[in-house]
């Protein structure tokens, strides 16, 4: 068994090279999970950190399954390689749940680490890691009549994943809503829904009792006019600079303390703009499972 300091990023499918821009010089990858030196250092396009991640050697599956187990009970298993043989391994060892997950329960609390086999008789362990989820894979029950769209599920993860969300009688400013997935999803928590969009809402969602739709463009909305707001939501498709023009203007204004943006890259990843989001005090950028060429940017005070 072998040690040090170093840490493991595993990529979101389709998005190695943003990682290892981010992290910069790295030991070894394995696919998409990128071994660095050092602790674990800020990495948006991580979809989960293995901390201090160890080399054990293995003499057989039933060897494998016996050096995991005397670490600890849960564990989930990266294999895109020598796929047949780990999951061999994985068979041996006590099941980790697999359910989707309903909306409003809790993220699983169980330490849950992640291995791989580097060979056929290298296995490569990290006992914690940052998701409780395997490979950082939120899945959800999902609701496929309500919302006209699938964009709510990266909503209810980053819900879930800061452990807050929006009350009822809580004020939440949706920018660039239409057709109103996330707005469908904070109308039912019990929200009051201030929906911004020069695109109508989907007539399902805008009956929905709490939403009050305004048709004007999120750019041009004066946070003066809207006054004192509980949460600010935003999954406008816009170029990132723009984005964080808008959410500047939002923070100077002071009149809301969450914000939860959608920031979306259109041709090559804006690394400087991702930058300037993360550095904002207090806030937090993350690729969240559900979304696609993008990151989530969140500011909870």
């Amino acid at each position: 068994m072998s040690t040090g300091a170093r840490t493991a990023y595993l990529a979101p499918e389709g998005f190695v090279a943003e990682l290892e821009d981010e992290l910069g010089a790295i030991a070894f990858a394995h696919e998409r999970l990128l071994v660095a030196a050092g602790p674990r250092k800020p990495a948006a396009w991580a979809q989960n950190t293995w901390l201090d991640p160890i080399e054990i050697a293995i003499g057989s599956i039933g060897d494998a399954a016996k050096k995991l187990r005397a670490i600890q009970r849960n564990w989930a298993v990266y294999a895109p390689r020598l796929h047949r043989r780990a999951m061999l391994i994985q068979e041996q060892l006590p099941v980790v749940s697999a359910k989707p997950l309903v909306f409003g329960t809790p993220p699983p609390k169980a330490p849950l680490g992640s291995w791989t086999l580097l060979d056929a008789n290298t296995v490569l362990a990290a006992p914690h890691c940052t998701s409780p989820f395997p490979n950082g894979e939120v899945h959800f029950v999902e609701d496929r009549t309500g919302p006209p769209s699938r964009a709510y599920l990266k909503l209810w993860e980053a819900l879930t994943v800061i452990g807050e969300r929006p009350g009822p009688g809580q004020i939440c400013l949706d920018l660039g809503s239409s057709p109103g997935g996330w707005s469908w999803a904070l109308a039912r928590l019990g929200a009051r829904v201030i929906s911004v969009d020069r695109a109508p809402l989907a007539p399902e969602v805008a009956r929905l009792p709490g939403i009050e739709y305004i048709a004007e463009s999120a750019f041009a909305l004066d946070p003066s006019a809207i006054g004192p707001i509980d949460w600010l939501f935003s999954d406008v498709i816009c170029y990132p600079l723009r984005l964080l023009s808008l959410v500047e203007r939002w923070l100077a204004a002071a009149t809301c303390r969450r914000l939860v943006c959608t920031i979306k890259f259109q041709g090559e990843t804006d690394h400087a703009t991702a930058a300037r989001f993360a550095a904002i005090p207090g806030s937090q950028l993350r690729h969240l499972f559900h979304n696609k060429h993008e990151l989530t940017w969140i500011k909870l005070a």
